[in-house]
């Protein structure tokens, strides 16, 4: 894998965590019973932005570190989602 590679990697999968994580833990205004007037009842309380982005972090670095081992040490290769069976080229000059 090159570097770029492992780059695009890390952000794809902080990106899909991010995501995920996002919603975990929160507890809207109307479920604390104080909601701000001009917004909605299903807006945050609190919200902690850094505490978000640290454990998406964490979890992306593990997840990341599977990843990159499984594919250098070659456990799963592009040639096994070969779904086509080596598709006939014959019909091209």
């Amino acid at each position: 894998m090159t570097i770029t590679s492992l780059i695009v990697l890390f952000a794809v999968i902080w990106f899909l965590l991010l995501l995920m994580i996002l919603p975990m833990g929160m507890k809207s205004q109307g479920d604390v019973g104080e909601v701000v007037p001009g917004t909605p009842a299903s807006a945050p309380s609190e919200f902690d932005l850094r505490r978000v982005v640290i454990r998406t972090t964490i979890a992306t670095v593990i997840l990341w570190a599977i990843t990159c081992g499984v594919i250098m040490s070659g456990w799963i290769s592009v040639d096994m989602f070969d779904f086509y069976n080596g598709i006939d080229d014959s019909y091209q000059d």
